[in-house]
């Protein structure tokens, strides 16, 4: 008896990709994340609000200084 494995079919064509813009797109959202502890914030829509997080987090912690922005922005593929 032979194993059986997965195949893949692929498309072949000219690809676009593209920021996601359609109207049930998910939004785009903002995180802070400490670059020393690891520790983040929420995903937020308002990248005010994601970096208001970081004073809050060094207040906590006064030796933590560095920080990252996170921003998760969906795409779409399409074939022309």
């Amino acid at each position: 008896m032979t194993a059986h494995t997965p195949r893949a079919v692929y498309r072949y064509g000219t690809w676009t990709l593209a920021p996601d813009r359609e109207p049930d797109a998910e939004p785009v959202t903002y995180a802070m994340q400490c670059a020393v502890c690891e520790d983040r914030s929420d995903a937020l829509e308002d990248p005010a609000d994601a970096q208001a997080w970081t004073f809050r987090h060094a207040g906590r912690h006064p030796s933590h200084h560095t920080y990252r922005e996170v921003i998760t922005r969906p795409w779409r593929a399409w074939m022309a």
